[in-house]
This record gives C-alpha cells, structure tokens and sequence, in this order.
C-alpha cells in the first residue's frame, strides 16, 4: 500500500488492487479522528463535535434515588433514638417474646422450604411450556400479590371455618393455631418465590437444557443437573424474598391465626399487642430486632452468593 497525501481520494495499487483506507482533513485545533476503512472522507471543523456532560443526568437519577435512601435511613435512625438498651434488655427477658421469636423463626423457615417446593414446579412450567389458559393462569398467581393481606385472612379464614373443610380443621385444629401462620405466611410468601424464580427461568438459555437431553438425559435429569444449577442464584433470591415476607406477614396471621400470647403470637402481633397496651418502648424495641434478623439472613445470604458457596450447594465446582 503505497503513502498518499491527506484529503486525497483512494488510489489504485501497482497489481490492481484499490487502497481503501479513507482519509480525515481534520480542521486547526480538531480533534484527531480516525476513519475505519471503507469509510467516505470526513472533514472534522473546530468545535463540531463537543459531547455533553452527564453530569446533570445523573445528577438528576441521584437526587431521585437518593431521597428513597433518605427516608429509609431517616426510619431506621428515627427508631434507633427512640428506643434505649433497657427496652432490649426487657424484651429479651419477656417470655412471650421470647416464644414469639422462636416461632417466627421456626415459621418462617418452613414457609420458606414450603413456598419453593411449590414456586420451583410452577415457574418452569410457565416458563418452559405452553397450555391454553396460560395468560389466565399467569394473572391468576397475583391474586395474593394484590388483595390486602386482611383480606388473605379472612378468605382463609372463611375457607377453613364456613366450607366443608372445617370438618378437616376441626381434626387437625388449624385456624387460630401454630398452623395458621405457616399457612397464611404461605399463601403469601409463595406469590412472591413464584414471580422471582419465573423470571430467573425465563433469562436462562433453554439451549443447555435441549443439548442435555440430545445427549440422552431425561427431562427430570436435565432438570435436576442443568436447570437448577444454573438456576442457583435465583433460588437463593426467592427463598431470602419468601423467608423475609414470611417474617414481616401481619394481616393474614391477625385475622386467620389470632394474636394469643404463647400460642400464635408471632414479632409482627408482637409489636401490634404491645402498641395495643400502650407500649411503645417496646413495640420499637421489637420492630429494630426484626430488623437486626432481616438483615442478617441479607448479610449471609449476599455472603454466599459472593462466595458462590450456592453453586457449590448444587454440585456444581466453584
């Protein structure tokens, strides 16, 4: 390829061939720019071209964020001045309060191996396949997403109490017993495992999954050694969102489950029981611990996911 001035037009090479690298007239004081080949001649004037800051863009994305970071700091502080060391001291040592974290623990943790084991089938399902009434169906799993959680209760309460399942209920004693908690914290935490683990099938590439099966797996063995490894992190996800919804769930439990100390009395009618008496030193007091435990499952479980101890969970090498 032989030299040729600048601004000049591309010229036909000594075998035939044609240089094709377009030349740039770049103007005093221009920046320096560079054609890729082919390209037409350019002609850069000074000033033609002066990118604008961001500065105010993000500026403005800041300002809109921040102020939702503001309020949930403000909250948090608002409550941490309120409360003292002695109010800690006197709710750890309350035996009803005691029972209550014990029981919110141990409900919500159910809820949570609950909730996957159902939100796990259906969200493949409705990722993966196709069925009339699909659409339908998929309305149909926010139903708990969008009803009051009042009115969660109360249709549990009415399905349990006035239809022929109170025969079971009556057997079994769930309304206003240890088991309607974990079935009203169900109802609710699963619509929220389901949507999670929806989506993360959905991102996931169903091309691993068809080269599995033309390799000779069955549809169970793709699923249980493609899918779900690769599926780890949004199970994680799913079981922190269900496991935290199943902690703060009030309104359900009120109306399905009661709020009777060391029977159903879980940290969200904790706090309701103690502001009914006038307790307000202990109701916040409560509402921080709550608080102290939501972040700490955050904490571990972002410690895991960082540390893809998760993947290690599924058989999978780190």
């Amino acid at each position: 390829m032989s030299d040729q001035p600048r601004g000049t037009k591309p010229t036909a090479a000594s075998d035939g061939s044609v240089d094709a690298t377009a030349s740039v007239t770049a103007a005093p004081g221009a920046a320096n720019v560079t054609a890729a080949p082919g390209a037409a001649n350019v002609t850069v004037a000074p000033g033609a071209y002066r990118p604008k800051s961001d500065m105010p863009f993000f500026a403005g994305l800041g300002i809109l964020a921040g102020s939702y970071v503001v309020l949930i700091a403000a909250m948090l502080l608002a409550d941490a001045g309120y409360a003292r060391l002695g109010d800690f001291g006197r709710i750890l040592a309350d035996p009803d309060i005691r029972y209550a974290i014990r029981l919110s623990l141990i409900s919500s943790t159910i809820t949570t191996v609950l909730a996957l084991w159902v939100a796990v089938p259906i969200a493949y399902l409705m990722s993966r396949t196709r069925f009339p009434g699909k659409n339908l169906l998929d309305g149909f799993l926010d139903i708990p997403l969008i009803l009051p959680p009042l009115v969660v209760g109360l249709c549990l309460l009415i399905l349990f109490r006035q239809t022929r399942l109170s025969l079971l209920d009556d057997w079994l004693q769930i309304a206003f017993h240890v088991p309607a908690v974990i079935l009203a914290q169900f109802a609710v935490a699963a619509a929220f495992a389901v949507r999670t683990l929806r989506a993360t099938f959905d991102e996931l590439s169903p091309r691993q999954e068809q080269v599995a099966l033309t390799l000779g797996c069955s549809r169970s063995q793709a699923f249980w050694l493609v899918v779900l490894p690769e599926a780890r992190y949004g199970l994680l996800t799913a079981a922190t969102l269900a496991w935290a919804r199943s902690l703060g769930e009030f309104g359900p439990i009120l109306v399905f489950a009661g709020a009777t100390r060391q029977k159903t009395e879980v940290l969200p009618t904790s706090v309701y029981l103690e502001l009914s008496v006038g307790n307000v030193e202990g109701a916040v007091a409560v509402s921080l611990l709550m608080i102290a435990l939501a972040l700490a499952v955050l904490f571990v479980v972002r410690t895991l996911a960082r540390g893809h101890i998760a993947g290690g969970f599924f058989g999978r090498g780190i």
